[in-house]
This record gives C-alpha cells, structure tokens and sequence, in this order.
C-alpha cells in the first residue's frame, strides 16, 4: 500500500530511501551516479545523534536519481538533561560532524545539523531550553563555526515532512499519520487535495523515551522492579491520555476527513517486527488494537516469548529465518524491556481514539519511516 513514486516528490523519494537505508546500513558506500554529489545531515534527536550520507545525482528532481550511501547513530538520552548525557550528545555530534567532514571528505556547506521538534518540545514542558541553546553553542566552539546553521526544528515543519516522506501520493490526502519518536508524537494530516502547504498538525508532548523516562522517576528509590514500573507507567499514560492526547486527537479533526491512520517511528518498527516478524520484506503490516494489546501484555508478563529464538519458531520454514532472526535482535538492541513497554503503551492509548471507527480496518505501522524527515530536510534545503 505505501510505497512511494520516486519520480513524483523529491522529498518522498529521498525519505523512502534513506528509511530502507535504516535497515540495511553498509560500513562503506560506492557512489552510483556521475556527477552527483554528496550530503550529510546529522540530526540531535530525544535519544541521541542520527547522521545519513546522501548520494544526489543531477537529474535527482526529475528521475529520482538518489543513492543512501550510510546511515549511522550514536545513543545519548539528550532529553535526560544532565550533564553526562549532554557531554555525549555533544561529542556524538562532534564527531559525527567531523567523519562527514574528513573522512568523507563533506565540504561544511553540505553537512547540515539540526536538533529535532521532539528536543524542543520535551525542553520547553521542562524549561530546559538553555540546554539545547548550551549544546548548539557548545558544538559551534568545538569544531571552531561560529556561524554553523543549526536549527532547532519546528513541529510543524518536521510533521509535514515525516508525511510527504512516507505516504504516497495516491493515499496523500486520506491518510492521518502519526510519528512517535523518543520524546514527542506529531503528526497530521493534508484536508485539502492537491495541496501540501495546507496542514493539518497533530501533536503530543509524549514519545517512547519521555514516557520511559517520566516512569522511571516516579519509582520509588527502593522499589526499582519491573512490577512497580508497569504500575508508575499506567499512571503516566492514564494521566496524558486525560490532560493532553483526548483533546490533541479531538482536536485534529481527524475522524471524517481519513480512511487511513498510520503510525511510524521507531516504537511502529518495533512492534510490527514482533508482531507479525514473518513480514520483514514489508514496509508496512497491518494489525488491530487487540494485537497491540496482547502485544504490551507480553512484553510484561512473558517477555521471552518476544525473543529472537521464540519467535522464529513459530515461522514457516521457507522463510529466511536467519535474516527475520537478526531483525527481531536490532529491535531487542534499539529498545530494551522498559522502553517497549512504554512506546508500545502510548500507541495503544492513541489507537484507543480511533479504536471504534477504524477496528473493521486496522491500524498500518510503517516500518520503515523513523528517519524519512531527515532526508526531506536535507533535500529541500539542495533544491533551495
């Protein structure tokens, strides 16, 4: 269903790109075309610093000439705000800056850096906003660019972005995409057909790491077990469900106006790949709020069933088991237990909104979304 026209949208065609390059990053690239030209863009986003190398051929507005030459990232919990995780997050971005520029020989001007909307947002609900100013200024001193552009990304810039990168053009305009990254979810729709200036915004001020981490603080320091943060993590979504996602929901107007409501980021990846593990060549699967459900009750109570070994198992045996197995452990790597359980409980109090309506369909996860905003930043920024 969502696969995206190459030839149609610069940005889409990039997005898509270097989403698959997620998945399959090479140690080394070879360039494809001639006379192309090569990008970076480092983004410092809610659970560390995410840089992508991008190969753009000349005629890449009209054919779709575009190469994903690397993708890599470094995890240091920016939104933590404390004074070892910024210290991360600013060498990350330092030496991630300082790859592209020597050892991939990326002239300045074609690196770009920016700091996500979910950075934003989790610093402001905080008032921890001389963080990110203290690492912007941090990194220009460090790698001596006084005048280094990094901007710190609007949430409405990145939800309109995120959707022309993962949905098609064909479904464009019946289609509510919601983004749950690490510290925030945004999203929305275009209501108007033939439009993509019109957008419609939705947003949260929750994402899989913000949700972790809010449980986790509530903990009692002598009671750290698993139990007591299944109980702390009810409590946090019960309370934003009632003070911020029923009205962001209600509010986005979404009910009459979409047929689909997709979800992507990394939490989306996470559970499709567990739950229906058997579809790895797919960008996108299709499940219920029961499936979800039973989902987060497994990753309580029974949490070894979701292991590589376990679910392999159950597939059938013309399947490439050894690739389906190594998929399943880069979830296992990316998320642990806790941050599952979490981002897993946020989708489901979000698919609880629309739960009624949309139950004879499904909800889509697309896999293959987490990093498409990156990529269209880049692009339109080279077509400028």
């Amino acid at each position: 269903m969502y696969r995206t026209n190459l030839k149609h949208h610069l940005v889409s065609a990039c997005a898509l790109l270097l989403s698959f390059s997620f998945l399959f990053a090479q140690d080394n690239y070879k360039l494809k075309y001639d006379n192309s030209l090569v990008y970076a863009g480092i983004e410092v986003g809610s659970k560390g610093v995410k840089m992508s190398l991008l190969e753009v051929g000349k005629d890449a507005q009209i054919s779709g000439a575009f190469n994903i030459l690397k993708d890599t990232s470094v995890n240091t919990d920016f939104i933590s705000f404390s004074q070892p995780t910024s210290l991360a997050t600013l060498n990350g971005l330092s030496n991630l800056y300082g790859t592209a520029l020597k050892d991939y020989n990326i002239p300045s001007n074609r690196i770009f850096t920016v700091v996500s909307s979910g950075v934003k947002m989790q610093a402001e609900k905080e008032n921890k906003t001389n963080w990110v100013n203290n690492l912007v200024d941090s990194f220009r001193l460090k790698i001596n660019e006084p005048k280094r552009q990094v901007e710190v990304v609007d949430v409405l810039q990145e939800a309109r972005l995120s959707h022309l990168g993962i949905v098609p053009i064909s479904k464009r305009h019946a289609t509510f995409l919601i983004d749950i990254g690490s510290g925030n979810a945004k999203g929305g729709y275009f209501p108007i057909d033939d439009n993509i200036n019109d957008f419609k915004l939705f947003q949260l001020n929750w994402g899989t790491k913000s949700t972790a981490n809010a449980a986790e603080k509530k903990c009692d320091e002598f009671d750290k077990t698993l139990a007591n943060y299944n109980r702390q993590l009810y409590k946090v979504l019960v309370a934003a469900e009632s003070s911020e996602l029923i009205f962001a929901v209600n509010s986005s107007g979404a009910y009459n106006l979409n047929d689909y409501i997709a979800f992507s980021g990394g939490i989306a990846w996470a559970a499709a790949t567990l739950l229906q593990p058997e579809q790895i060549d797919n960008s996108v699967v299709v499940v219920s709020y029961e499936d979800v459900m039973k989902l987060g009750e497994q990753l309580y109570s029974n949490y070894s069933s979701l292991s590589d070994t376990a679910l392999v198992k159950n597939i059938d045996r013309n399947l490439d088991k050894k690739a389906i197995a190594k998929e399943i452990k880069r979830v296992h790597g990316v998320f642990d237990q806790r941050s599952l359980m979490a981002g897993t409980g946020l989708l489901l109090k979000i698919m609880r909104q629309f739960k009624s309506i949309y139950e004879s369909k499904g909800f889509f996860l697309v896999k293959n979304g987490q990093v498409g905003w990156v990529s269209a930043y880049v692009d339109q920024s080279v077509v400028k």
